[in-house]
């Protein structure tokens, strides 16, 4: 992470802190599904190039979000930190696009020598036109900002989660529900898994099992069991998937078929020869390695993770939506 001077008295320099990228590739998903929103979201236009936000404090401790055009600085920067290298990220004024009030993700560093981290005062003279500032999404409630962080988080803890799928379920013989190859959706894979809010913490500690996720094990005795049972009329109830799953597959699907905007569908590395694809839509988020499975969160599920078993529709699926995922340069 950028060090601050600590020399600067200046009520207006700006005390770097972290900086992220807002590119089609790669964007804070808090503020949308796809790029053009996570524009919007700032008030920004949708440049295919895209912008460099650089997060810090004025002399006087206020939150600030600078935006710049020069996005190859902000990358060199960001790679330099996470190289465990100094990096002085100081943007050319004539790179600023604007700064914002706030700050749209939770940092739990501050400043040195400044007061402590708080939204600047309203301009008097804006004369109410100020923008609202910044704030980071609320972690204990749920909604899509933190149902795409969830998928996030997982995506950066992809080995915990797997961890709670075995492979007799992971790759099963089932079909992805409602595919578009199979519009009535034989029975996915699919179990609960642990509650991803607060992810970070959790996963971090190296426990898959905290926040009472379903063994994968028991899921498939109860599913075993369930399909003892009398089937009921209702296709979806019947093949024991999700609705929600089966809205957020089908809709993937139609991403193959008629391109989603920007950024909707994201590539990123793994291991070996897979990509991790991030894809949202809609209520729903979908994270998936490209040789393995996928896992989906829910706006109408809070805290929950369905798991889809590989099965035989979905590699199609995730080749597919790999094929048209943005990437980052």
């Amino acid at each position: 992470m950028a060090g601050t001077d600590d020399t600067v008295a200046d009520e207006d320099a700006l005390y770097v802190l972290t900086a992220v990228l807002l590119t089609p590739a790669q964007f804070p998903s808090v503020l949308g599904d796809d790029y053009p929103a996570a524009c919007v979201a700032l008030g920004l236009e949708p440049f295919a190039e895209g912008y460099g936000l650089v997060l810090g404090q004025d002399g006087g401790g206020a939150r600030w979000t600078v935006v710049v055009d020069d996005v190859s600085l902000v990358a060199v920067a960001i790679a330099s930190w996470d190289c465990g290298m100094e990096y002085d990220l100081s943007p050319d004024d004539r790179s600023v696009v604007c700064a914002l009030p706030g700050w749209p993700l939770a940092l739990a560093v501050a400043a040195p020598g400044v007061p402590a981290p708080h939204d600047p005062l309203p301009d008097p003279e804006a004369e109410g036109t100020d923008l609202p500032a910044l704030t980071p999404p609320d972690t204990e409630s749920w909604g899509p900002p933190q149902r795409r962080l969830g998928a996030d988080e997982i995506a950066l803890q992809w080995a915990a989660w797997r961890e709670q799928i075995d492979d007799a379920t992971a790759f099963a013989g089932t079909d992805v529900a409602g595919s578009a190859n199979d519009p009535e959706g034989d029975a996915a894979d699919v179990a609960h898994a642990s509650n991803p809010t607060g992810f970070a913490d959790e996963l971090g500690a190296g426990d898959p099992d905290t926040g009472g996720s379903t063994d994968a094990d028991t899921s498939a005795d109860t599913a075993d069991a369930d399909a003892d049972e009398e089937r009921p009329a209702d296709d979806t109830v019947s093949s024991g998937v999700h609705p929600g799953v089966r809205r957020a597959l089908e809709e993937a699907h139609a991403y193959v078929d008629s391109p989603p905007p920007p950024g909707r569908v994201r590539s990123s590395f793994a291991p070996g020869d897979a990509r991790t694809l991030r894809a949202d839509g809609p209520g729903w988020s979908l994270v998936a390695r490209t040789d393995d499975i996928a896992f989906i969160l829910l706006d109408e599920e809070p805290g929950e993770v369905l798991p889809v078993g590989r099965g035989t529709e979905l590699p199609g699926l995730l080749k597919a939506l790999e094929a048209l995922a943005v990437r980052p340069a």
